[in-house]
């Protein structure tokens, strides 16, 4: 999948760096991204200066996150920001499990498959070209919406360079947490139906029998080096029963290192929480059901409480204004951009989506 990327005033990359071309996705779904009711992020006043709003959706790996970054910028008029370090990666898109352009519901996706695969691309990167996206998205009036499962990477934009992020945004955290033995159940689930679209495929096409060096770029991902004795036994005259053994063993490695991942990251966002004290969302009950069923409490027990967490988010300090004056809330409109009329909502039609 390409990644829509939009050309915004920042430093540009160092020379050790090279992303690839800035292209736009194919939006099958516009008619359903422009219907979304477009807030601009709301300003926020302190002293002579003005900060802009963005959300930050964090979790573990499997919880949920992409998802819940498209329901927020449809409802919103949002554009998502990807924080995971393998998605920023070209290729192997079923392996680092890439939105596909169905599940993007024709919202704008930034910084996926934006470095080459043998490219390191350090937290420090990741601020600076996170920072030009959300600057580009804030230009087209446009919510930043910053989702991915690489913590280290979020830290670096909020917390790092002298806080300069925290001094531009307001931040709304959002935590979809899932019981994590709950969540050990959806990880294999998940491997399997990765394995059932066809990561072995994919590791094996990508597959150099010279490449010993898995710390590196987009070969760190999880279920590529736990393939390699697998694809290495292809050239070594192992007979098909013990190649089928060391299959089911690599897959057993990649569910099992998955979960360990899911357990970090789960740690490092209760760290994180202590600091940003995130609005958590439970989701376990999503993972217990199937169908419907999920989609249902989806809706109920993560979306709902979320879109509500970011209209709050968007709107008290116009309501807090407001009252102050003892005025009706009013939100003043923004420019229009390349024929979407970019406007603050105005607190009826925010109370209607």
């Amino acid at each position: 999948m390409q990644a829509y990327m939009a050309v915004a005033a920042a430093p540009a990359p160092p020379a050790s760096l090279t992303l690839l071309p800035r292209t736009t996705t194919v939006i099958r779904d516009r008619e359903r991204f422009d219907a979304a009711v477009p807030v601009a992020p709301l300003v926020l006043r302190h002293g002579a200066g003005v900060k802009h709003k963005a959300v930050v959706v964090m979790g573990a790996t499997g919880t949920g996150k992409s998802r819940l970054a498209v329901d927020l910028a449809l409802r919103f008029g949002g554009e998502v920001i990807n924080s995971d370090k393998m998605q920023i990666h070209s290729g192997l898109d079923v392996v680092t499990n890439k939105v596909t352009e169905e599940e993007c519901a024709g919202v704008p996706h930034h910084l996926i498959g934006v470095a080459r695969p043998d490219d390191e691309f350090t937290a420090a990167d990741f601020r600076r070209e996170a920072a030009r996206a959300a600057a580009g998205a804030v230009e087209r009036g446009r919510l930043p919406i910053i989702a991915g499962g690489s913590n280290s990477y979020v830290e670096e934009l909020v917390e790092g360079d002298g806080r300069a992020f925290r001094e531009r945004y307001e931040c709304c955290f959002l935590w979809v947490d899932v019981d994590l033995e709950v969540l050990r159940g959806f990880v294999a689930r998940r491997v399997d139906e990765m394995c059932r679209r066809g990561l072995v495929r994919e590791v094996a096409a990508a597959f150099d029998p010279r490449r010993t060096d898995y710390s590196r770029g987009i070969w760190r991902a999880i279920g590529v080096p736990e393939l390699d004795a697998y694809l290495r036994s292809r050239g070594d005259g192992a007979d098909e029963e013990e190649r089928a053994r060391m299959l089911a063993a690599a897959v057993a490695e990649i569910k099992s290192n998955t979960f360990r991942l899911a357990c970090r990251q789960h740690r490092k966002i209760e760290r994180l929480d202590r600091m940003w004290r995130a609005r958590r969302v439970d989701a376990t009950e999503v993972f217990r059901r199937r169908g419907h069923a999920a989609d249902d409490a989806w809706q109920r027990l993560v979306a709902a409480p979320c879109i509500d967490a970011v209209r709050s988010f968007l709107f008290e300090d116009q309501e807090r204004s407001s009252i102050a004056a003892g005025k009706p809330p009013l939100f003043a409109a923004g420019k229009a951009t390349s024929g979407n009329i970019s406007v603050f909502a105005s607190m009826a039609a925010a109370a209607a989506i």
